[in-house]
């Protein structure tokens, strides 16, 4: 008889023990908005591989949506663009493309990336083409282009050249421009 009131004695405290360190781990615990707030500390964050983000920023289509509006100068300059396929130096390459659906746009592709760019009116006379989202920038001089990253600050591709301005490279060895520093020519007699 002394066994069976023992186990019901244990029965009935087994459950009220748990109910009262359940109540004692609760009145421990903060708040839940406070556990809410350093579970996120302790959160960490994971960092993409630049392979998969490649892969993504290749099967997304460029936008071709900008603000952006031409002025007739802008238009002129775009006319002056070189296109087609362009050598680089170390092997890279730089393909540049009228854009179909904009005009005076172009679509400017350096390895898998491409910018959507348009012309940028320039002081020096050097053709210039600009793509705000990406701060990316295309350079073109008579003897060579390059293609800059204004937001790594560097250059992306360089030394690339057209045929006009491989043409005109050949010449300026020839022919080399004078210096600033020699001044002007004597008036001729």
């Amino acid at each position: 008889m002394k066994k069976i009131v023992l186990i019901a004695a244990v029965a009935l405290a087994l459950p009220l023990a748990s109910f009262a360190q359940s109540a004692a781990d609760s009145a421990a615990k903060p708040p839940l908005k406070e556990r809410a707030k350093s579970a996120a500390k302790n959160v960490t964050q994971k960092v993409v591989p630049k392979r998969v983000i490649k892969k993504v920023e290749e099967a997304k289509p460029i936008s071709e949506e900008t603000d952006v509006v031409l002025t007739p100068e802008d238009l002129a300059v775009s006319e002056r663009v070189l296109t087609g396929t362009i050598k680089c130096e170390l092997g890279a390459s730089v393909k540049i493309d009228a854009s179909e659906k904009k005009k005076g746009f172009f679509i400017v592709t350096h390895g898998t990336t491409r910018y959507f760019m348009h012309p940028v009116n320039s002081r020096t006379g050097a053709i210039r083409l600009e793509d705000p989202r990406a701060e990316a920038m295309w350079l073109q001089l008579g003897n060579k282009s390059m293609l800059m990253s204004q937001k790594q600050g560097l250059r992306l591709a360089d030394e690339c050249q057209a045929t006009e301005q491989a043409l005109m490279a050949e010449d300026m060895k020839k022919n080399p421009p004078k210096s600033l520093f020699e001044g002007a020519d004597a008036p001729k007699k």
